[in-house]
């Protein structure tokens, strides 16, 4: 009998395995669905950072217009000109880029973003839309960019609602 009691067994059941897989099994199901689609919160992400850099480029290109003075048709920003419209970086310019110059914002094949350039152009008003790829609703995964008019600022908005 004594050989009996000295003889203790160490480690977990079959049974005792088998209910802490289906335990986990029961936990992962209820918890994939609130991380399955993480892609839209990364869009709207990176949509609320190129809004932050368009402001940021917009106010530093403007500074550097002001620190130059009689209202420069362009300044040079880390090597690259921008172009200005009215004080503030044009919309689009005739090399293609404009604010997406002065934001370092990168577009096209390998870039982040879509560009909407229907209504952008060099003048005052004239507006530029940056699409994040892959969005479910791409004009409601946006920011918009319109050139300062004379004496005024230029308009930059945000919409993150679908990304």
């Amino acid at each position: 009998m004594t050989a009996i009691a000295a003889r203790k067994e160490k480690g977990f059941t079959l049974i005792e395995l088998v209910m802490v897989i289906v335990i986990l099994g029961i936990l992962a199901a209820f918890a994939l669905p609130r991380f399955a689609d993480l892609g839209g919160e990364a869009r709207a992400s990176t949509v609320q950072g190129a809004f932050g850099a368009i402001k940021s480029a917009s106010a530093i290109a403007h500074s550097k217009a002001l620190a130059v003075g009689n209202n420069p048709a362009s300044v040079e920003l880390e090597g690259l000109t921008v172009n200005m419209v009215n004080g503030y970086p044009q919309a689009l310019d005739a090399g293609g880029d404009g604010i997406l110059d002065a934001a370092q914002i990168s577009t096209g094949a390998d870039g982040d973003f879509n560009v909407d350039a229907t209504n952008a152009g060099a003048a005052a008003g004239d507006a530029i839309i940056i699409q994040a790829k892959g969005a479910a609703t791409a004009a409601n995964c946006q920011v918009s960019y319109t050139a300062a008019a004379a004496d005024d600022v230029p308009t930059i908005t945000i919409d993150v609602s679908d990304c």
